[in-house]
C-alpha cells in the first residue's frame, strides 16, 4: 500500500524530465546539421577539415562572395518572392471566402461538400503532379511562374482554418452589420477578417514557408534558368559545386537560401508564436 502511495509523486516528477530530454534530443538533431552548415560556410577553402564541427580560427566570407558570384541568387530570390507572394495573396482571398461560406451560409449539402473539400488534405502531393502538369500545360502556363502558383490558389487547410476561426466570431456582430445595411463582402472585410487576424497571420507563415521550400513541383514546371526559384537555383548550384567538392561553397549557398526565413523568424518570433497559439495550430 505504501509503494502505491509513493509511486504517484515519482511518476509526476519523472515525466517532465523525460519530456525535457526528448525535446533536448530533438533540438540537438535539428541543430547539428545547421551548426555544421554555419561552420563550413565560414571555413576557409582547402582547410582540410570539411567534416569537423569545430569553427575555424580564421573565419572568412570568401565562400559567400564566391557563391553569390557563381549563381544568379538575386534573380532566384525575386522569383521565389514572386511565387510566394502571388500564392499567398490569392489564397487569402479564396480561403477567406470559402471559410465564410462553410461557416455562415446555409445551403443543402454543405457538410458533405466541406468533407469532400477536406479530402485534399489526405492526398499525397505527388499523386497530383501529373494531373496538375496536364492542366498547367493545357492553360499555356508551362515554364512560367504563374504555372508554379496555379495549383496552390485553392487551399483546403486555409479554408478549414478560416472556417473554424469565423465560427468563433459572435453571430450578433454580423446581424448588427446586416441591420445597418452591410453586404456580405463588407461583413467579411469589416468584421470577420479583423477579428481573425491571428489565424490569417498563422496561415500566411505556413503558406510562405512551405512554398519557399517547394522543390518538386517547380522542378516539373520550370525549364528556363531565368525562371528558377531559389530551391531549383540552389540545386543547380550545388551540382556544380559538388564536382569540385567545395563543401564550404555549398554550405554558404544553402545559408543564403535559408537566411530570409531565419531572419524573419528571429525578428518576428514573438508574433509568430502568438499567432499560432491564438489560431490553435499545434
Amino acid at each position: 500500500m505504501n509503494a502505491k502511495v509513493q509511486s504517484g509523486p515519482v511518476t509526476r516528477e519523472v515525466t517532465p524530465q523525460i519530456a525535457r530530454l526528448v525535446v533536448a534530443g530533438l533540438a540537438l538533431v535539428w541543430a547539428v546539421p545547421f551548426w555544421w552548415m554555419l561552420v563550413a560556410a565560414f571555413r576557409p577553402a582547402g582547410s582540410g577539415a570539411d567534416a569537423s564541427l569545430l569553427p575555424s580560427l580564421t573565419p572568412t566570407l570568401a565562400n559567400f562572395a564566391e557563391a553569390w558570384a557563381s549563381a544568379d541568387f538575386p534573380l532566384y530570390f525575386l522569383n521565389s518572392l514572386a511565387v510566394c507572394a502571388g500564392i499567398l495573396v490569392v489564397q487569402l482571398v479564396t480561403a477567406s471566402l470559402a471559410g465564410y461560406v462553410f461557416a455562415r451560409l446555409e445551403f443543402p449539402g454543405r457538410g458533405i461538400l466541406f468533407a469532400l473539400f477536406l479530402v485534399q488534405l489526405m492526398l499525397v502531393p505527388v499523386v497530383l503532379l501529373v494531373p496538375n502538369l496536364k492542366t498547367v500545360a493545357a492553360l499555356g502556363l508551362y515554364d512560367t511562374l504563374p504555372g508554379v502558383m496555379a495549383p496552390y490558389f485553392a487551399t483546403a487547410f486555409g479554408t478549414f482554418l478560416m472556417r473554424q476561426s469565423f465560427r468563433e466570431v459572435p453571430r450578433e456582430l454580423e446581424d448588427a452589420a446586416m441591420i445597418d445595411g452591410a453586404g456580405w463582402w463588407a461583413r467579411i472585410r469589416l468584421i470577420y477578417l479583423p477579428l481573425t487576424k491571428p489565424a490569417l497571420v498563422a496561415f500566411s507563415i505556413v503558406s510562405v514557408t512551405s512554398h519557399w521550400n517547394e522543390f518538386l513541383w517547380p522542378l516539373m514546371v520550370i525549364n528556363s534558368p531565368d525562371r528558377r526559384p531559389l530551391t531549383l537555383g540552389l540545386a543547380s548550384f550545388t551540382l556544380s559545386a559538388e564536382g569540385m567538392q567545395a563543401w564550404g561553397l555549398i554550405a554558404a549557398g544553402t545559408f543564403l537560401v535559408s537566411l530570409p526565413l531565419l531572419a524573419a523568424f528571429l525578428i518576428f518570433q514573438r508574433r509568430f508564436v502568438n499567432s499560432f497559439l491564438a489560431s490553435g495550430i499545434k
